[in-house]
């Protein structure tokens, strides 16, 4: 097992020593994000920048965020047989999430039908499709295709099937069987009665499933879906398998000409099912619409649509207008500001807006004696401090801010100018940072007061690499090491800092980066 471990280690070492303009990328090994070997195994991370999201530490990303210098403590996991928590929309599932600041949904008209958007229990469900399938006639599909067995030919017993180039059908020889179509790339895809019922037999296992739901159930596995899926779909709103293939075809069509990614279609159908119901004229243009009238450019729709699903579930009238009139009367957001705010947390817009801001805005005013316009630029600069906990997120890192030896107004200089440090982990984050300050920096806590960025930078890749080699050309000062130079690019950094090439420099990290990632390694 030694032996395997070293050759790993070797065979990573002799990639990434090469002198190539790839082999100057950053090389993150995730130390802060609790990367996990076994077996001599480990798993590298290649970046040209620090990790750029800032949201909370303990909630795992979902939303491509842009790139920015500044630190963070989530992890990317795209997981097969992902499963969301009911209240999930890109923040909720989290305990620094109250659940009571979400607006209630509004009401539908769908396929002549008031329908309430919100979320159904598997037991439910099964009670009313039951209900429906009472007294339902033989099988008719409007995407099947109707396979006459009086034209088929009998081969090998009667289990052989020949199917005859006639248009886009199957024959059989004594009675009549459907198989659904549908389009994959440009062609015709055919699945028998038969490989269809193999195919979900581990689904009808689950839940009580219909004959007439396999057309849909095929579309949707183009988008990546599995049992496990269509079985939290079916839990969380089972209506929503029940739709004609061709409307859930034209409602993901549109979704995916606004700006949707083909891999994130499978991620919005399990937060928000219901979105199969909603149709494009009535409710998913006037959204999108919407959206768009704040400010936010038509690049971002699809992204602020995978984030935060359920807002076609909201009334634009009743629910988001008067949400964004709220933030602008009533918290103080300059109107021309709404669209960076809604793109940085969307979920601010299905949020009980008046709950989540009033109780902030008093808890930061009592405890640090924050000035409205102060807390009013933390909101603009990072809106996620409206989803966070009172309990576990806000109290516990002012209080190690204080524990170090900041005042309540030093608190609340560093959180107006970086709001974001209320997002990072006090384990793996703030308090290493805070002792490499202090130990090997040689600096005093007060200096965070003007240099609060300092907080938002990887330790493994930006502070401590610069550090160290600036103390290898003995270029760093003997007195406290000037946090200023943490701050600049790179290429600034070399200029302005180092005085040699950027290439030296990178070259210098990336030993460094190798060489901790063994000592790590090794333990």
């Amino acid at each position: 097992m030694a032996a395997l471990s070293l050759h790993n280690f070797n065979h990573l070492v002799s990639i990434l020593s090469s002198p190539s303009s790839s082999s100057f990328w950053n090389l993150s090994f995730a130390f802060n994000n609790e990367v996990r070997f076994k077996k001599g195994k480990f798993l590298v991370f290649l970046s040209t920048h620090s990790n750029p999201k800032i949201l909370k530490s303990n909630k795992k990303s979902r939303f491509g965020q842009r790139i920015t210098p500044y630190d963070t403590d989530e992890e990317e996991e795209e997981d097969e047989d992902e499963e969301f928590d009911d209240n999930d929309d890109g923040m909720a599932g989290d305990d620094w999430l109250m659940n009571d600041d979400f607006a209630q949904p509004h009401e539908y008209v769908v396929n002549g039908k008031k329908i309430k958007s919100r979320k159904e229990s598997g037991k439910e469900g099964n009670r009313r499709l039951q209900e429906q399938r009472k007294g339902s006639k033989a099988l008719k599909s409007r995407q099947g295709l109707i396979i006459s067995e009086d034209e088929m030919d009998i081969r090998h017993g009667n289990d052989g099937l020949k199917r005859k180039s006639v248009g886009n059908s199957y024959h059989t020889s004594t009675k009549t069987k459907e198989a659904g179509s549908f389009d994959v790339d440009g062609g015709r895809m055919l699945v028998s009665k038969t490989s269809r019922e193999n195919r979900y037999q581990r689904l009808s296992d689950e839940i009580d499933l219909d004959e007439k739901w396999f057309p849909l159930l095929d579309y949707l596995s183009t988008f990546g879906l599995k049992d496990t899926h269509f079985i939290q779909m079916y839990e969380r709103h089972m209506p929503s398998l029940q739709i004609n293939v061709c409307s859930a075809q034209e409602r993901l069509d549109y979704l995916l000409s606004v700006g949707v990614k083909q891999r994130d279609v499978r991620r919005i159908l399990l937060r928000q099912p219901q979105i199969l119901e909603y149709t494009v004229e009535n409710n998913l243009k006037s959204h999108v619409a919407f959206l768009m009238s704040l400010g936010i450019p038509s690049s971002r729709i699809g992204q602020i649509i995978v984030c935060a699903p359920s807002l076609f579930s909201y009334s634009v009238e009743n629910s988001l207008k008067p949400t964004v009139r709220y933030l602008i009367e009533e918290v103080g957001i300059n109107e021309h500001d709404l669209g960076k705010v809604v793109q940085l947390s969307p979920q601010i817009l299905v949020q009980r807006i008046d709950i989540s801001w009033n109780t902030r805005y008093m808890f930061l005013s009592k405890e640090l004696g924050a000035p409205r316009d102060s807390i009013v630029k933390m909101v603009k600069k990072h809106p996620q401090l409206l989803h966070y906990s009172i309990d576990d997120g806000l109290l516990p890192r002012i209080n190690f801010l204080r524990s170090i030896g900041m005042r309540n107004s030093d608190i609340l200089k560093v959180l107006t100018s970086l709001t974001q440090v209320l997002s990072l982990s006090l384990e793996d984050n703030l308090k290493p940072k805070y002792l490499y300050l202090i130990n090997e920096l040689n600096n005093e806590v007060h200096s965070l007061t003007k240099y609060p960025m300092y907080l938002s930078l990887s330790l493994d890749q930006r502070i401590r690499p610069r550090h160290r080699f600036l103390v290898s050309l003995k270029k760093a000062p003997k007195g406290p090491f000037p946090l200023g130079s943490l701050v600049p690019s790179d290429e600034c950094f070399c200029q302005q800092w180092a005085g040699t090439s950027l290439d030296k420099y990178l070259a210098f990290r990336q030993r460094l980066l190798l060489k901790e990632f063994a000592k790590k390694y090794e333990k």
